[in-house]
Order: structure tokens, then sequence, then C-alpha cells
């Protein structure tokens, strides 16, 4: 009798441990990126009332005889099921469609979460506004570059205070040169181009037919005091389609006042020569004026791109991901974080869409993963359990009553 007392016992404690896991689910149900609990049991010691015997002599074998002495909790497990996407609309709410988990940074311990619910702090850089984690990951350099083999840091998007330029590299030509042109004819293609302090320079390129399939090109600028050289030759062949150009494979404008000299490569490979009007053209130049930054997006790898006025886009960092052995032995550290334990393993860093991490969607964010119809049914289950293990304890007085009323 006092064995079923403290039997009883044990099974209501672990159930009431049981229902506060129930409890905590049904209570984060619209947790951002919440992963549920779960409780399993295990029986504890037995006490052996008779040992087992091996058959002998003709007699059969003989079972052991043993009283269990209750129940305890076994483990209890984080389940980390993906949950739903919920789209928010706001393009720093990020969720991971996968598996890993964003890597956290108080400033001085790392921390790592699957709730992307984030937003641009006062520095400008992206933080969690509930707790002021801030997300790491890799910042580019100032030609956009990204080292991912590089230590993490905050991821800074300064809006409105970035100013960029890019110096024209590339200038590349098209459309047509007349073949019916007389000897000597001259065709003017212009275009304006940038210096690496976002300057611009008016280049003219003058065409000058010397030859049945042969054209002559020299450039020319008229903007300041600078000096602007380049010239060659391109050839055509029978079927009006380029052949060669040789000379000059770049146009140079030196001694700018303040800036880099500039040196374009030229491609003339998308003209022609055939009988038409010349329209010969430059149909693309790569410098840009000064912009500012105004708009970014963030990829499915969690790389951060920046929209300036004057239509560049620069890479300005990319979120990192971390991953791991056992993502269920992790520790949860409160404000949807976990902490890597002994038995987690270790986080495996990189980019999204790499050694098993997921990617990332903007624009949404992860739900809880509980199941409020499999909670209820636990909840059922938990309550029933608890409420026979009390009934032991009850009858077990009601023998131990019993026994005292012997002596009366």
């Amino acid at each position: 009798m006092q064995r079923s007392l403290f039997t009883g016992v044990s099974g209501l404690r672990n159930h009431q441990t049981k229902m506060d896991v129930i409890g905590n689910n049904i209570a984060n149900v619209n947790t951002t990126a919440f992963k549920a609990g779960r409780v399993r049991f295990q029986d504890i010691l037995s006490q052996n009332i008779r040992g087992a015997s091996a058959p002998q002599d003709g007699r059969g074998g003989i079972n052991p005889a043993q009283v269990g002495l209750g129940m305890s909790v076994a483990s209890i497990d984080t389940i980390h099921t993906p949950g739903s996407l919920q789209s928010t609309g706001r393009p720093t709410d990020l969720a991971i469609q996968g598996s890993g988990f964003f890597v956290m940074s108080d400033g001085a311990n790392e921390f790592y979460s699957r709730d992307g619910a984030f937003s641009l702090g006062s520095d400008g850089d992206l933080v969690n506004g509930a707790n002021g984690f801030k997300p790491l990951g890799w910042q580019a350099d100032a030609f956009g570059n990204i080292n991912t083999n590089g230590p993490l840091q905050p991821l800074n998007i300064p809006l409105g205070h970035n100013v960029t330029t890019r110096a024209t590299e590339n200038l590349t030509f098209s459309s047509n040169l007349d073949s019916l042109a007389e000897i000597g004819t001259e065709h003017m293609a212009e275009s304006l181009v940038y210096n690496s302090q976002g300057g611009s320079h008016l280049v003219e390129i003058i065409f000058t037919k010397t030859g049945s399939n042969t054209w002559e090109w020299e450039a020319s600028g008229i903007t300041g005091n600078e000096t602007v050289s380049g010239q060659g030759t391109i050839e055509f062949d029978e079927f009006g389609n380029l052949l060669q150009a040789t000379g000059d494979a770049a146009i140079s404008i030196t001694d700018i006042d303040g800036a880099d000299d500039i040196s374009m490569a030229v491609d003339f490979n998308n003209m022609s020569q055939v009988v038409g009007h010349s329209n010969a053209q430059v149909r693309y130049q790569d410098g840009f004026p000064a912009g500012e930054l105004t708009e970014f997006t963030i990829g499915k790898t969690g790389v951060i791109s920046g929209i300036y006025t004057n239509g560049l886009v620069v890479e300005l960092g990319q979120i990192a991901l971390a991953s791991f052995d056992n993502p269920e032995g992790l520790m949860k550290a409160a404000g949807n974080m976990y902490q890597v334990s002994s038995n987690s393993g270790q986080a495996r860093v990189g980019g999204a869409g790499l050694e098993g991490r997921g990617v990332i969607e903007t624009g949404t964010l992860e739900m809880s993963n509980v199941d409020l119809s499999y909670e209820f049914t636990e909840m059922i289950t938990t309550s029933r359990g608890f409420q026979a293990n009390s009934r032991v304890i009850t009858t077990s007085d009601d023998l131990l009553q019993e026994v005292v009323n012997l002596k009366r």
C-alpha cells in the first residue's frame, strides 16, 4: 500500500509536468517560429518480489515477479518541424524555408533563432525590435564583394546616407554604318560617361569610311580640360558583319580634375555595315552618376542588394544561417532563441541554400508549429491520467484506513 501511494504521487507529479508543457504549447500557438514541446514518460525502478528460475528436471521455468515503483519523465523534446509561412509584405520580415537558424548577437554572445521579424535600427543595422538582438552576416566591401569566409558582423543598410558612383568601364556600340556611303563620309556617335566621382563627360566618336568595308574611328571630348584619346579601324565582311577591330581596345580620358583617369573598353560586335541609314550609336555604358541609397531587397540566399536613385544596384551584405547536426539538442534561451548545448553539435555557418541550409523568404514570417487539435487531445489524456493517479492515492488511503480500523 505504501508503494502504491508513492507510485500514484509519481504519476501525479509527472502528468502535471506534461500538462505544463501542453499549456506552454497552447500559450505559444501564435508565437512567431515557436517550436512545440513533447513529453515522453518511462517507468522507473521495479522491486523484485521473486526472481526467475530456469527449467530443470522436467519442470518448467518460473518468471520473475516484480512490482513497479512508478514513472518519470524520460524527455521533453523540442519538435523542430517547420511552421506555416505567413505573408506580411514587410521587406525586413524573413522566414527560413527548410532547416537552419539566423545567427543572433547581443554584442557579446551568439544565439540562434527562426524568428525573422527584423527592422532597421536608428543606426541602420538590421535588428530584432523586440529584444535588440542583431542578425549576423557578412558586410560587402566598397565594391560590393562579399567574403563569406570572413568574420560575422551586424548588417548595416544605410538608407538615405550612403551615396555611390561608378566610373564607366565599358562602351558597347550597336546599329549600322551605311555600306553605300562614299569614301570620306563621317558619322558621329556620342555618349555621356562618368568618372570615379560621378562627374559626367561627353565623348564623341567619329566614324570615317576609308574603304569599301573599312571605317576608322576616333574619340574626342568636349567637356572640361581633360584629354580624350582612342582610335582604330573596324572592318566588315561581304555580308556586313564585323570582321575585325584593330587599333586601341579602349577609350581613355586623362587629366580629369580631382578624379581617376577613365579607361573604357570598346565593343563593336553588335555593329553592322549594310545598305541603309548610318545610325551607329553607344547602346550601353556601365557608369553611374552619384546616387543615394533609397531601397533594398533581400534574396533567397540572404544577399542584401541596395537600390540607388541613379539606378545602380549594389550588394550590401549577406545574412548568415547556421545548421546543427542535432537541432533538438539546442537549449531554449527565451525570446524565440536557442543556445548551443553539449548535445546539439557546433553551428555550421554559411549562406542560405548551401550545405543543407534552407532558403530565405522575404516578406513572410514562420508561424508556430503547435497543432491545437493534437494539444487538446493530449490535454484530455493527460487530465485522465492525472485523475486516475489521484484515484490510486485515495484508494490506497482507504486501504490504510481499513488497516487502522483493525485495532478497533
